[in-house]
């Protein structure tokens, strides 16, 4: 809620305004935050408020939200402050997604509209942020961050991690001994970006200016000090002893004694209306008149001696404690019985069925069924509105409530689950499964449970959980073909691509049946990949059916997303560009609904797929962008596929150290998460590193655990295979190019089964080097020659370069020095310009190795060059013979040598070359 411009005087508090100051001067160049802790009363508030008048002073952009107790069950209550005074327009301007979300965040408009989550919240939260900086610095200002309600706080979390430009963050924390601190949540974009500072008790001058200031007179010293001992230089605490004094009485002598000194001499009408003033969210003054059977009027008569007294204040329409403590004071103080009287009237003239239900859980001293139906109700409610960490309070307020039933341990599981918190989901869901009797509520469970297990990456348990599901699901055919698909991903996650394969054909049999689109989409999708792992590619018109069946809007995994597949699947074939558009497609989506997983996965396929188009400063970028969300994400399995890619494009732009130390810690990340597969590329990465740089018995050390398994692969795509060319370069340079027949042989087969350059291309390289090993030379150089025809289909500029480099050494190794020198200079520049020193570098000594100088005609007997000199003039044969009384036959067969040597085919080529006669 917006804070009233009301001036606010802060005493002896010089290096907190100065470190608000130093926040101010930060948030000019990058994003900086500052949170205010310390005990209750310490004075948080007062500068959190001087903090937020002093930027709305210096023209900031002000978002501010003060979290409250009773309210801290309500779904994304401090959201809906922090967006209120947003400008209209800039809120209709967010894309439909984010503009349906905050409109039920805010209780605007109908339920109707795509699915949200607290994702999506968070996104359109960041867009408004982003866009208002881009006028002037935004400061974020959250007031008691340890009442923030559940979907709030996740979606602060997220806001926080992302944070970019021109903004600010200024928060308080309450701390106590027992209290959990906000700090494992609360993190900035860099390490050092918050900044915490502890409140510290106020000085005996201090608290003698505050007293001055407050009262408009002085205590004599000797009571000033008492004061100061007891209060233990707390403002509030000693503000309000100072107080009491006018009344004749002792100094308290704890802080609950001041609260209570405070609400003396109150009558029990006033105590009632104060207390259900503490008991409920953003209070105003009818609502508590029709809560204690009063008029409008009885109520202010009523809260006029409280608020004279600065126990609370009117504004308008509400009502608002001076205090949270004073707020906390009231509800504690107050009796189990009265507070229930209380919370029950109040159900009763609330609307919203969040506080309704809440309101009827406090009231409770027994199982009620129409408490359990509300909070069922608000459950709903919570989950339709994208809060499902707060659906998930309510069914466990529920089930502490005496409704303690499967179902409803199903539903807040699946909640705990959806909100991130797969731990409590887990907790919630297993004493449930074991009550459940065989059928779609136990099928559901279990697909539930084997969800968590693959979030905890235990594929083969989570496999496991799914066999008894599909059994459950039998006479379910929705239900079943979703479980299947789920199965499918677990297997396939396993390495056991054939069962999951065959799953996926049943899901696709399944959704066809039931005739849902998307459930269509999604197992089409699924199928298509996994054939192509199985090694049979894909079918372009059953992607393109996929594609066109899917439902952008839909709340689909991204495993499972038609748009995914293609991307995938695409790269595969070496349509790489295509696949590109639909990683761009899921990455704007992405945005849009800021879906953490969904982002890493994109930005490790945009990786590779940079990677593989020779992009090694973009695919840098996003690296980077995928170790960002892995880090926001936690958990082994994130870190082992972000360092992979990272390390992966450094390999290739020649960062050494980096890309050894990341592929060596994504393979230990692996075997901690018990994921085998999840190393593969990282061994492939250490393999192609000691490759380029001339080490090949280090790559078949890094790459032996790859090679050992090739006789099991069945799927020779690049994203399986991407070994392959490195192993065969390492072997036979090492005299093993018998062991590399079998790899050879394979990518030539399935190359030409399913028509993949990159197979045909890397095949015929492989196939070469082995040829010239063999020491048939001319046939390895007619090989490459081939496999550069294919290269021609496939947007790889790097392999491109690593294949004519191939060429280059066979060319000089024909004696062809002048055509292997042209040939590797193209190859110098190419890697040069790839960004790729390594591969340069061994383009750069081989080029030295063609021994070619400025005269590239060296190697010509003089009769050879006469016939060149003449034959670049332009002459015929003829001419060329009687002007040198040679045979016709004897001109050929010269200027046949000549293009060898020179490694030419043309007399266009030679006559770039020689020089005609004078």
């Amino acid at each position: 809620m917006s804070e009233s411009p009301v001036p606010v005087e802060v005493v002896g508090r010089t290096a907190e305004l100065a470190a608000v100051a130093a926040l101010y001067a930060a948030v000019h160049t990058w994003p900086a935050g500052l949170l205010l802790e310390g005990e209750a009363g310490i004075g948080k508030t007062t500068v959190w408020l001087a903090a937020l008048q002093d930027a709305r002073g210096n023209g900031f952009h002000v978002l501010s939200a003060r979290a409250w107790e009773a309210e801290s069950i309500l779904a994304y209550g401090a959201v809906a402050d922090l967006l209120t005074g947003v400008d209209a327009a800039l809120l209709s301007g967010l894309p439909e997604v984010q503009r349906v979300a905050v409109n039920r965040v805010m209780l605007r408009g109908s339920g109707d509209g795509p699915e949200t989550d607290q994702h999506v919240v968070a996104a359109a939260l960041l867009r408004v942020i982003d866009q208002l900086s881009a006028d002037a610095p935004v400061v974020v200002g959250i007031d008691d961050l340890q009442w923030l309600d559940s979907s709030s706080r996740a979606v602060i979390a997220f806001v926080a991690r992302r944070l970019n430009g021109r903004v600010g963050l200024i928060a308080t924390e309450r701390t106590s001994s027992d209290s959990a601190s906000v700090r494992s949540w609360l993190q900035l974009p860099g390490p050092d970006a918050l900044t915490k500072v502890q409140l510290r008790p106020l000085s005996l001058g201090g608290l003698h200016q505050l007293v001055s200031s407050h009262l408009g007179r002085s205590l004599p010293r000797p009571t000033m000090v008492r004061v100061a001992d007891v209060s233990g230089g707390n403002p509030f605490y000693a503000l309000e002893m100072a107080r009491g004094l006018d009344s004749g009485t002792d100094l308290p002598g704890t802080l609950a004694d001041v609260v209570r000194l405070r609400l003396a001499e109150l009558d029990g009408d006033t105590y009632d209306a104060l207390l259900a003033a503490a008991s409920t969210a953003d209070p105003t003054v009818d609502m508590l008149a029709r809560a204690t059977g009063t008029s409008t009027d009885q109520m202010l008569a009523r809260f006029e001696e409280a608020e004279s007294r600065g126990i609370i204040e009117i504004v308008g329409e509400h009502v608002r404690y001076t205090h949270p403590l004073l707020a906390r004071g009231v509800y504690a103080d107050a009796k189990p019985a009265r507070r229930r009287r209380i919370h029950r009237a109040l159900a009763d003239v609330v609307e919203h069925p969040e506080l309704k239900a809440r309101h009827l859980a406090l009231a409770a001293s027994r199982h009620d069924p129409e408490i359990l139906a509300a909070l069922d109700a608000a459950a709903d409610a919570a989950r339709r509105r994208g809060g499902p960490a707060t659906a998930a309070e309510f069914l466990d307020m529920a089930i502490k409530l005496g409704g303690d039933t499967p179902v409803r341990r199903l539903r807040s599981a699946d909640n705990h689950f959806r909100a991130g918190d797969a731990d409590q989901a887990y907790a919630v869901l297993a004493p449930a499964i074991d009550n459940l009797r065989p059928g779609m509520v136990r099928a559901l469970a279990l697909s539930l449970l084997a969800g968590i297990w693959i979030y905890r990456r235990s594929f083969h348990a989570a496999a496991e959980v799914l066999e008894k599901a599909v059994r459950d699901a039998e006479g379910v055919p929705a239900v079943l073909a979703q479980t299947l698909l789920l199965l499918s991903f677990a297997q396939a996650n396993s390495g056991n691509y054939a069962e999951a394969l065959r799953n996926a054909e049943k899901a696709v049999a399944h959704a066809e049946q039931l005739g849902i689109d998307v459930l269509i989409s999604q197992a089409l999708a699924d199928q298509q990949v996994l054939n192509a792992l199985c090694g049979d590619g894909f079918d372009e018109t059953v992607l393109s059916r996929a594609l066109a069946l899917a439902d952008p809007d839909a709340d689909v995994p991204i495993p499972f997303r038609a748009s995914s597949a293609a991307a995938q699947l695409l790269s595969w074939a070496g349509r790489l560009d295509e696949a590109y558009e639909h990683i761009d497609t899921l990455w704007r989506r992405c945005i849009d609904t800021g879906a953490d997983s969904d982002m890493l996965f994109i930005a490790v396929w945009s990786t590779l797929i940079n990677v593989w188009r020779g992009d090694f400063v973009n695919g840098t970028e996003t690296a980077d962008a995928a170790m960002v969300c892995a880090e926001q994400m936690g958990g082994d399995h994130s870190l082992v596929i972000a360092l992979t890619v990272r390390g992966l494009v450094a390999a290739y732009a020649g960062r050494v150290e980096q890309a050894r130390a990341d592929a060596r810690a994504a393979i230990e990340a692996a075997e901690r998460s018990e994921a085998p597969l999840l190393a593969d590329w990282p061994m492939t990465t250490l393999g192609f590193l000691a490759v380029s740089l001339g080490d090949p018995s280090q790559a078949l050390k890094d790459l032996q655990p790859l090679i050992s398994g090739f006789e099991q692969l069945v799927c020779t795509e690049i994203i399986k295979a991407g070994f392959v060319p490195d192993a065969v370069e390492a072997m036979v340079s090492v005299g093993r190019q018998r062991d590399a027949e079998p790899m050879i042989d394979a990518l030539e087969r399935n190359g030409a089964r399913l028509d993949r350059p990159w197979m045909l291309a890397i095949g015929a390289r492989c196939r070469a080097m082995v040829l010239a090993a063999d020491g048939d030379i001319e046939a390895a150089e007619q090989v490459v020659l081939g496999a550069m025809e294919h290269h021609d289909r496939l947007a790889m500029p790097f392999e491109r370069a690593r294949t004519q480099l191939l060429l280059g050494q066979l060319q000089r190794r024909r004696r062809q020095k002048l055509g292997a020198a042209r040939t590797l200079e193209d190859v110098l520049h190419g890697f040069e310009a790839l960004g790729a020193p390594l591969w340069a570098e061994r383009a750069r000594a081989e080029l030295a190795r063609t021994n070619v100088g400025a005269n590239r005609t060296v190697d010509l007997t003089p009769s050879e060059r006469r016939v060149a000199e003449l034959a670049s003039s332009g002459m015929t044969n003829r001419d060329i013979a009687a002007k040198l009384f040679i045979s016709v036959k004897t001109v050929e067969a010269n200027l046949t040598q000549i293009y060898r040597k020179l490694g030419i085919r043309s007399r266009a080529a030679l006559g770039q070359l020689v020089d005609p006669p004078p």
